[in-house]
């Protein structure tokens, strides 16, 4: 499976990058985590959210690693068996937040209808892999347990990410079926990085000049990992995994101008060898991270797309 880039990228997409190209900040890789961190809050936080739910609800529940701060997004559906979506950002495993991805979570809670349940899980370099994985998976514990004190069915739980989220959402799949934990029933990865992105020809295609470059996601890496072993760890490279069978049917998004892009053309293309049922979304006119422009000053008519085509999949899943 080789997916293509448009000509140029969508005419929107064009005016992002030459708006972000012109506030000339420093690169992540060129930062501190905490200074990267502080960028990416500012990038991301705006003001009031664009979509109003019924309830939305901080808590903290224990994690492996002491209280795992989360937020519960409920769009106020009729039901008491509805499935329930567990989310984790992106940002490299370094930056991001529960608050840098409230919009996408409303978003998808509006959308689909169900639950979200959204983690903010330990970041590197203080919480090397697999701290990380740790939290999410006790998170996703959390779940199947509080699913029906949340009007949700623990036997239809969805775990989402995008990009270092939709590693660890992978991730996270291939953890539970090999401990025997709780069951998983879709997974929404959106431009995962799940292998060896480094070693594909969009990451010399669109290592430069895209938003995500090639030296921010060596940056991203290298605070991830404690040791150079970590980094063949199947948990924390789903791709390198032998066997993918017996995991949850995946929705996977890639775009046409990220380095990801055919990291997650490749993870798809594993999946459906193994038999795991597959369905696959490429925009090839957009880049890394398109998924979250769903509001002003940067709203893309394409995010809103994908956003119809991931619920259309979940929807076809369990209604």
């Amino acid at each position: 499976m080789t997916p293509d880039s448009a000509a140029e990228p969508h005419p929107d997409v064009q005016a992002f990058l030459e708006l972000y190209e012109s506030l000339d900040a420093p690169s992540f890789d060129e930062v501190s985590p905490d200074e990267a961190r502080r960028m990416f809050d500012e990038m991301r936080v705006g003001g009031e959210p664009d979509v109003e739910l019924e309830s939305v609800e901080d808590r903290a529940i224990d994690g492996p690693h002491g209280d795992l701060p989360i937020r519960i997004y409920d769009p106020g559906t009729d039901g008491d068996d509805r499935p329930l979506l567990l989310y984790i950002h992106g940002g490299g495993w370094v930056i991001g937040s529960v608050e840098t991805h409230d919009g996408t979570c409303r978003k998808l809670a509006a959308d689909s209808g169900y639950p979200v349940v959204s983690v903010d899980y330990g970041l590197a370099p203080e919480h090397p892999f697999p701290e990380g994985l740790e939290d999410c998976y006790a998170a996703l514990e959390w779940a199947a347990d509080a699913a029906p004190d949340l009007d949700a069915d623990p036997d239809r739980i969805v775990v989402a990410g995008d990009s270092a989220g939709g590693n660890l959402a992978a991730g996270l799949s291939l953890l539970a079926r090999d401990r025997g934990g709780p069951e998983i029933a879709h997974q929404l990865l959106i431009y995962p990085s799940t292998g060896r992105a480094e070693q594909t020809e969009a990451y010399e295609e669109n290592g430069e000049g895209y938003f995500l470059t090639k030296a921010e996601m060596e940056w991203f890496r290298g605070h991830r990992y404690d040791s150079e072993f970590d980094q063949g760890n199947v948990y924390a490279m789903p791709q390198l995994a032998h066997d993918l069978s017996d995991l949850p049917p995946a929705t996977i998004i890639t775009a046409g101008f990220d380095p990801l892009r055919d990291d997650g053309a490749n993870l798809a293309e594993r999946l459906e060898e193994d038999g795991v049922p597959v369905e696959y979304h490429h925009y090839d006119d957009v880049i890394h991270g398109f998924f979250n422009m769903i509001s002003e000053p940067v709203n893309l008519e394409r995010a809103h797309e994908a956003y119809d085509d991931a619920v259309a999949d979940l929807h076809a899943a369990f209604d």
